[in-house]
């Protein structure tokens, strides 16, 4: 059942669309998380759902209902935002408590609750704490953890781990992902980071210059960027000018064997880096840099001809800047893109 449907948004500043004709349908007890660069319109949309961005088209429903004329209030969702937004005034437990006191309860339903809050964020015991004593990383736990207390219908998160170490984010991320499931929380997050989406999402949502660009599940738009604009986004730079028939593309690298039923013509291809194999009496690189992954060796190679190309090895054996290798092409690890 869908929870939230967003029906040809649009926000504009002057002549500028933000956010131009989005549909989007969030499922109740999905997780669904936007992704984008700096201005595409992630963090308007999220405005825009809970009501402090007014829209100059479309329809925002939740449950449903229209929510034009409803407030902000009383729309039953919760929002972190980067930048925290705690009260100063009030120590860490009354900040995170504070939504659970405007929805009613006794102190000690909501103590217990405030408890195991901060114990997931990282912050046991952290309740008498003064929020000006924080850090900027302390302060996005509690900021997370307030979000989360009232248990809202539809929790937006703003980048809500931005500001933590890798370790914790990392720990965070799962430990998020299992809360929202156990609890049935359906979630609209926005982030920058594509391993935090593609870790918590059920769905992910590209976008670009105020538009979707791509939405599917992390797999789908892992292995099948809709563009260009989306693959170069998800970190891909092996992408040329190609022209497909027959089972193979016509690269400047060479002749590319593509997956079977690949369209033909004049396309984008995309090799990702897993999929430039080192190989004998293949194609001819230098090793331009190689960069040590903890699993893998990333390295960038300067082709015979054609633009530089990015590739992995294993550990064992890897080549050393400057060493000539040759390199074949893993038709598995190759695709060839739709039209912008």
């Amino acid at each position: 059942m869908t929870l939230l449907q967003l029906e040809g948004v649009s926000v504009r500043f002057g002549e500028r669309a933000v956010v131009d004709a989005v549909d989007l349908a969030v499922a109740e007890h999905e997780i669904v998380c936007v992704l984008g660069p700096s201005g595409s319109g992630k963090s308007t949309l999220l405005r825009v759902v809970a009501g402090l961005q007014p829209v100059a088209d479309g329809r925002v429903l939740l449950g449903g209902a229209d929510q034009a004329a409803v407030s902000v209030h009383r729309r039953g969702v919760g929002l972190m935002f980067q930048d925290h937004q705690l009260f100063p005034h009030r120590d860490v437990g009354g900040n995170v408590a504070f939504g659970l006191r405007m929805r009613g309860g006794s102190k000690q339903s909501y103590g217990t609750r405030v408890a195991e809050l901060l114990e997931l964020v990282g912050l046991p015991g952290a309740q008498g704490r003064a929020v000006a004593s924080l850090s900027g990383g302390e302060q996005q736990r509690v900021a997370l953890a307030r979000a989360l207390a009232p248990s809202p219908r539809l929790l937006m998160l703003d980048e809500p781990l931005g500001q933590l170490d890798r370790g914790l984010r990392e720990r965070l991320v799962v430990e998020l992902r299992g809360l929202f499931s156990r609890l049935g929380t359906t979630v609209l997050a926005v982030t920058h980071d594509q391993g935090e989406a593609f870790a918590l999402a059920d769905r992910v949502v590209v976008m670009r210059d105020g538009r979707i660009a791509q939405a599917g599940t992390p797999l789908e738009v892992w292995e099948r960027p809709a563009s260009e604009f989306v693959a170069r986004f998800l970190g891909f730079e092996n992408v040329v000018d190609a022209v497909v028939s027959g089972g193979a593309a016509v690269t400047p690298w060479g002749k590319v064997t593509v997956p079977s039923g690949a369209p033909e013509g004049e396309r984008k291809l995309l090799i990702r880096p897993a999929g430039v194999v080192l190989s004998p009496g293949g194609l001819g690189c230098e090793v331009v840099s190689r960069t040590f992954r903890g699993t893998h060796v990333a390295l960038l190679l300067r082709p015979e001809a054609g633009p530089q190309l990015e590739a992995e090895c294993g550990l064992a054996g890897a080549p050393a800047v400057g060493d000539l290798v040759t390199v074949a092409f893993a038709p598995a690890e190759v695709v060839v893109l739709p039209g912008e």
